[in-house]
């Protein structure tokens, strides 16, 4: 008897839902303090002048992995273990990662250890959750997904702004063990939570090898020969310039011991996925037969959605600095004595960003009510790569303005913390933009075969958004750089705030010339 998908709600999903939330108040508790404690105690041992750069450059090396790690997890539950078995051992060393930083407080290594198992952990687990939730509708209730998701959303934000108002006080009075510890419980009960769901699960088995998948369609294009030497005499153009893109790879490792080597792997990783989508592309053709037209097709979606990606790094480079450099800045401004409802306290520089997870569920109704209806009213259809684009554009705004703060403050003038309201404000409006919309586009442009791949380039965007920020870090800690900047009349932190404001401007007008060239397709499912 059919129920149109309205079918009652899967009794496993609210063990599902309750570990989201344990989950995500641990990971943002813990990243929320991260650089206050760097700054404040680990890295003490740095000169002065050297601890915001390292601090920094610890953040968002650690950002690098949590965005990394995704393709590792998707790979292992694809392929071996399934989503529910990946999520619960990667849970486990996630755990693991919380208690190195609560025992590890003064201990350099051990510390850093702790980083790395919980970048490895919450990172195998990203992809993973969301999808699994997916796994436990069908037909007969596919209709209570989207209220599932939608708590989804709200639990990640609600532990968002919790973390990020709690954190910091408990930093500050209790130190980093009760700090650090605290997100560790958190991520313990999550984990415990989903155990105990188990037996109420729907299991679905790791999937057998697609002889269709992106990599097998691409593997074919670039190996194929064409009948004739076409470009230069070469029969396999793209192939050459594949194999270019993996030797400037190297290159780029060998200068692991100038660079550093997170700096010289992720630029590694660039490089082969740049130059190898460039080759994939010049002989995609080629793999038809061998292929179906659809797998083809789908490969030609995926790489014209890459550039499309390519584009929002610059985007995330911004957006994550709000816990790094957003959070320098507040260190050194003024914090009022604030009353809600006769409570009298003072802001915390790491409490600021408790703003973000508060404006995005206000802003979202709002961009569905008034933004978007006044940008039809004017004409303007906000199709999704208009708003990635505006996302962008609105990302560099908000960081001439946190620019101008800075010079505000660099002649010498007191300035409260809640001058950082504007630029949150204009911050988080381009993230709601870019940030759900960014996927929402990818799963209308690409075929259902290519949808798993695509969420696994979407978060390795935000690895090389991160890069961007390591590169400049270092770039501006070499003697003719700095020594420019210091005849430029800016502070390094104001130089980096409006170079990085410029680098978001000028990929927003590339978004809005390519976005005019893009010809969307639907790639929805039929019912």
């Amino acid at each position: 008897m059919s129920n149109n998908g309205n079918g009652p709600m899967p009794r496993q999903i609210p063990y599902i839902i309750a570990n989201e939330g344990c989950e995500r108040f641990s990971f943002y508790g813990m990243r929320n303090i991260l650089t206050p404690f760097l700054l404040s105690t680990l890295l003490l041992f740095i000169p002065i002048g050297d601890r915001t750069a390292e601090a920094k450059h610890v953040f968002h090396t650690f950002v690098i992995g949590v965005y990394f790690f995704p393709l590792l997890g998707g790979w292992i539950a694809d392929r071996f273990w399934g989503k529910y078995k990946t999520v619960f051992w990667f849970s486990l060393i996630y755990v693991a990662g919380h208690a190195c930083l609560a025992i590890f407080e003064h201990n350099l290594q051990g510390f850093y250890l702790g980083l790395a198992l919980i970048a490895f952990g919450s990172g195998g687990i990203k992809p993973l959750v969301v999808s699994f939730v997916g796994d436990q509708f069908d037909q007969t209730n596919k209709n209570r997904a989207k209220l599932v998701f939608d708590a989804f959303y709200w639990i990640i934000n609600f532990g968002s702004f919790f973390a990020s108002l709690l954190m910091p006080l408990f930093l500050r009075d209790y130190g980093p063990a009760v700090a650090f510890g605290i997100p560790g419980i958190l991520m313990a009960i999550a984990t415990l939570v989903f155990w105990l769901g188990r037996g109420k699960y729907v299991h679905v088995p790791p999937a057998a090898p697609n002889p269709d998948s992106f990599s097998s369609v691409a593997r074919t294009a670039l190996l194929a020969r064409a009948s004739s030497q076409s470009w230069h005499g070469l029969s396999r153009p793209g192939l050459v310039v594949a194999g270019f893109g993996a030797l400037a790879g190297v290159v780029s490792l060998c200068m692991t011991p100038a660079w550093g080597f997170v700096i010289a792997a992720c630029t590694a990783l660039v490089l082969v996925l740049a130059f190898g989508g460039i080759g994939v592309s010049m002989q995609l053709e080629r793999a038809r037969g061998k292929h179906t037209d659809e797998a083809v097709e789908g490969v030609r979606s995926v790489l014209r959605i890459l550039i499309v990606f390519a584009l929002t790094t610059p985007f995330w480079s911004l957006f994550d600095q709000k816990a790094s450099t957003w959070i320098v800045q507040a260190n050194t401004m003024d914090s009022p004595l604030l009353s809600v409802f006769g409570w009298n306290f003072t802001l915390l520089p790491a409490q600021m960003q408790a703003v973000n997870p508060i404006l995005v569920m206000l802003l979202i109704p709002f961009n569905n009510v008034a933004l978007f209806p006044i940008m039809r009213a004017l004409g303007i259809t906000p199709t999704p790569l208009r708003r990635m684009g505006l996302g962008i554009a609105l990302s560099a705004s908000a960081w001439v303005v946190i620019g101008m703060i800075q010079l505000w403050m660099d002649g010498g003038d007191k300035v409260s913390i809640l001058w950082q309201l504007l630029p949150y404000a204009l911050l988080t409006l381009g993230e709601v933009l870019v940030s759900a919309t960014g996927l929402e586009f990818a799963y209308s442009q690409a075929p259902a075969s290519m949808k798993g791949i695509i969420l696994s380039f979407w978060y390795l965007a935000v690895t090389v958004g991160n890069l961007w920020v390591l590169i400049v870090n270092a770039g501006v800690k070499n003697d003719v750089v700095g020594g420019w900047i210091a005849s430029s009349g800016l502070s390094p932190i104001a130089f980096q705030m409006f170079l990085f404001a410029a680098f978001a401007a000028v990929v927003a007008a590339l978004f809005a010339l390519y976005a005019m060239r893009y010809k969307m397709v639907d790639n929805y499912r039929t019912a």
